[in-house]
Formats: structure tokens, sequence, C-alpha cells
């Protein structure tokens, strides 16, 4: 039950802002996980005021935040996440960590669209059709957002 707080503490986002973001993510400290700095560390990643998708260079969770953003807006069906969800996991090699690790502290930047085109390289030489729709229809997904406007700061 701890986790879910979390969480949910995590995705509070302050009025007029995206909280996703392809720049620094804002680590709040275990004693204070309210999004009052938050406006102030999404400022410091914006050029212009606007923030755009880059699937390029991507954290781990600024995927999961993108991801769980469009599905909120029902712009992305649970379906059509899953590729998604499957790319943002790590889990060690040996397991002896107890499962994944967590992204919201792996600030590790990432090629999604990379990931995604080697997804699909492997299930043509697996001639897996399931795994190869999915990751073709992902590959679309990524293609239609990337560059897009994911957040406006709307502030004076």
């Amino acid at each position: 039950m701890i986790a879910l707080s979390k969480k949910v503490d995590a995705m509070r986002v302050d009025a007029g802002t995206s909280y996703i973001h392809t720049g620094q993510r804002l680590q709040a400290s275990a004693a204070d996980h309210s999004a009052t700095s938050f406006s102030a560390a999404l400022a410091e990643t914006q050029k212009e005021g606007t923030m755009q998708a880059d699937f390029t260079n991507m954290t781990r969770q600024d995927m999961r935040d993108w991801v769980n953003t469009q599905i909120r807006s029902g712009e992305m069906s649970l379906d059509d996440s899953r590729p998604f969800m499957a790319m943002t996991m790590k889990i060690p090699v040996g397991g002896g960590q107890g499962g994944e690790l967590p992204a919201e502290s792996d600030g590790t930047r990432y090629d999604f669209t990379q990931k995604v085109r080697d997804g699909i390289q492997g299930a043509h030489s697996r001639n897996d059709e399931t795994s190869l729709k999915m990751l073709e229809s992902a590959m679309q997904i990524i293609q239609r957002h990337q560059g897009q406007a994911i957040g406006i700061d709307i502030r004076a």
C-alpha cells in the first residue's frame, strides 16, 4: 500500500503544466511528496514554454508518464500501451533484487525508437506475428507523437 501512495503522489500535476518532460525529473524527498517544487523543476526544462516528446532521449519514468497521460486522455488503449510499458521495465539478469528496478530512481536515458526497431527485427527473425503487429503499432504511435508538444507553461 505504501508503494501505491508514493505512485499517486508522484502523479500530482501543477495547474497549467504537464508533468511529462524529456529533461530532468523532479526527485522529491521521502519527507516531502508535494508537487509545489515541481513547477520550478519543470520550468528549468522548458524552451519557450513548450515541451516536446522525444522518444530518442527519455528515461523509463518519462516514458511511463507519457503513456499514462495518453491512457488517461483516451488517446491510447491499454492494449496499445503494452509494448511501451514492457520497454520501461528493467529486471536484473540474476533477479537478485527481487524483481524490477524502480523507474523513478533510474535517470538513464534510452532511445525507445531504437528499442522498438530492435523488437521489430527480433519479431521478424522469430516469425512472431503477434509481437510484430504490436511493435509496428507502437512505432506508428511514436512516429505520430515524436516532437509534438506535451506540455505548455501558461504562467507569465
